[in-house]
Parts: structure tokens; C-alpha cells; sequence
């Protein structure tokens, strides 16, 4: 089990992992599998050299993911988006392993807190969530596109 720092020659493998994600848990993510489908090579090649996506490979496939982006409304932090495991994977280390590679990523961007939001009822994220550091910041919104999920604000200093 490895996790690497996606390159633009990796944007099939992390469309192939991210359309997984959204057929597996549509309810965990902001987005849509029908809207990400849409999105032609050069919008994967460009999500992946834009922002810091890592894939989690284990037994010869890529079978998890985690994108750290800048936190939209404080430059001093980091954002721990799109984070998934496929389920016959999870419970194995990866999700650790793929937190621990955007914390790292977003300590040489010189940041000092990472940030994520996870949506109620995913016990199990939240759990691991917790178990590395993230604390609740007490901010609650809906989850964009879906008003009816709520979703919490955790933070990390790092």
C-alpha cells in the first residue's frame, strides 16, 4: 500500500478513483457522478495539476483518494477535500495515510491549520477525523447542492 502525489499523467487513474467515490457514497460530497462524468481529459488533467491530489494504491490499483486545495477564506490554512476509500480497502491504514500526505503537502505551503467539512451521518469519517487531532469548529452548513445534508467544519493546527 502506497500513496502518491497525482501527476497529469495519473488524471485517468484519479477520474476513474473520483467517479467511483460519487457512484459509491453520493451522499458524502458536494458533487454528482453525472457531473463529474462530463468533464473531458483536459478538465482531469487540469484538477490534478491545479490542486494536490493523492491516490492510494494498494494491490496494483488505485483505490482511494484525497485532494488538499487552499482554504477558500484564510490563506493561512489548507483544505482536505474529496477524501475516499473503496470499501473492501478501508480499515487497512490508507485513510491515514492519505490525510498524512495533504497535512504534509499543506506544511510545505506554509500552512497552519487544516480544515475539512464531513457530512452528518458519516460516523466512520468522523471518527477517524477525530482520532487524528481534527476538532469540530462548531460551524454547521448544508452540504452545496444538497440543503437537506447538513455537514460539519473541523480544523486541525499543524
Amino acid at each position: 500500500m502506497k500513496v502518491v502525489r497525482a501527476e497529469e499523467a495519473d488524471a485517468g487513474d484519479a477520474r476513474d478513483v473520483r467517479l467511483r467515490a460519487l457512484a459509491e457514497a453520493p451522499w458524502a460530497f458536494a458533487s454528482t457522478a453525472e457531473r463529474e462524468e462530463a468533464f473531458d481529459d483536459d478538465e482531469w488533467r487540469r484538477r490534478v495539476t491545479t490542486n494536490a491530489w493523492f491516490l492510494a494504491r494498494a494491490d496494483g490499483a488505485t483505490v482511494g483518494l484525497a485532494c488538499g486545495i487552499p482554504e477558500p477564506d484564510d490563506g493561512a490554512g489548507r483544505h482536505l477535500v474529496g477524501m475516499w476509500i473503496e470499501p473492501e480497502f478501508r480499515g487497512r491504514g490508507l485513510a491515514d495515510l492519505l490525510v498524512a500526505a495533504v497535512m504534509a503537502w499543506a506544511r510545505r505551503e506554509g500552512a497552519t491549520f487544516l480544515a475539512l467539512w464531513v457530512v452528518d451521518g458519516n460516523d466512520r469519517a468522523l471518527g477517524l477525523y477525530e482520532r487524528l487531532g481534527f476538532e469540530a469548529s462548531g460551524e454547521r452548513q448544508p452540504l452545496p447542492g444538497r440543503p437537506e445534508v447538513m455537514e460539519s467544519r473541523m480544523r486541525l493546527l499543524i
